[in-house]
């Protein structure tokens, strides 16, 4: 399974050299960092294809096996500048981060929660629960519905 600090890297690369399209791998775990980051206007879009064909969900179908399988995501730019300009990891492989219901809405409120800083304006962190119907949820939405969980990364 492909780490996050893989999908951050590859997106931020991708906003910095002007891509239209990037390519990431095809996994739960990126649908719902995708999905999440989507919601929040980061993305324009994204669909399935293959890795030499983008938008292609016929190809994508027709892929032998989940290594030809890929992501799109269609990147969002406002006045030519990156919608998303910086996307940083907060629970790293050697040190995960986990947090309960209070100290996500530390964060979410403007408070430091442990060695994690606040939340700014316009910025998200992406979350992971126990809960199978709401595994990836943004951290706001994680104090909504009271779950707790590892906080995998940030975008701003």
């Amino acid at each position: 399974m492909p780490l996050p600090h893989d999908l951050c890297a590859r997106l931020q690369n991708a906003f910095r050299a002007r891509h239209a399209h990037v390519p990431l791998t095809n996994s739960t775990q990126s649908l719902g960092i995708l999905s999440i980051l989507l919601r929040s206007g980061f993305l324009t879009s994204f669909t399935r294809g293959t890795p030499t064909t983008p938008c292609s969900p016929e190809a994508y179908d027709a892929a032998p096996s989940d290594a030809h399988r890929r992501i799109w995501a269609e990147l969002k730019y406002r006045d030519d500048q990156p919608s998303l300009r910086n996307m940083e990891l907060v629970s790293k492989p050697s040190k995960r981060v986990f947090m309960t219901v209070g100290e996500i809405r530390r964060i979410c409120t403007g408070r430091r929660a442990g060695v994690i800083k606040p939340l700014g304006m316009g910025e998200i962190a992406v979350v992971r629960t126990k809960s199978k119907e709401h595994e990836w949820i943004e951290a706001r939405e994680a104090v909504q519905l009271k779950l707790g969980g590892e906080v995998i990364c940030r975008a701003r």
